[in-house]
């Protein structure tokens, strides 16, 4: 199972708010609400996640079993 908990630690650190990544980044409120839920994105959105927060897709989720 995918778990975006590290997400949430790296937005916190780089002081990124979910508001930013919708009204200015242009991440999508659903996409939000998957990620929130640890659902399933695209790696497109992965990508542009890494690309708004400088990172790697290993800063953003962990697998857990």
């Amino acid at each position: 199972m995918v778990d975006y908990a590290p997400l949430w630690e790296l937005m916190k650190q780089k002081n990124i708010s979910t508001y930013t990544l919708i009204e200015k980044c242009g991440i999508n409120s659903r996409t939000i609400s998957n990620l929130k839920h640890n659902r399933g994105i695209t790696t497109t959105t992965l990508e542009k996640l890494c690309t708004i927060l400088d990172c790697t897709p290993n800063d953003i989720l962990i697998f857990r079993k």
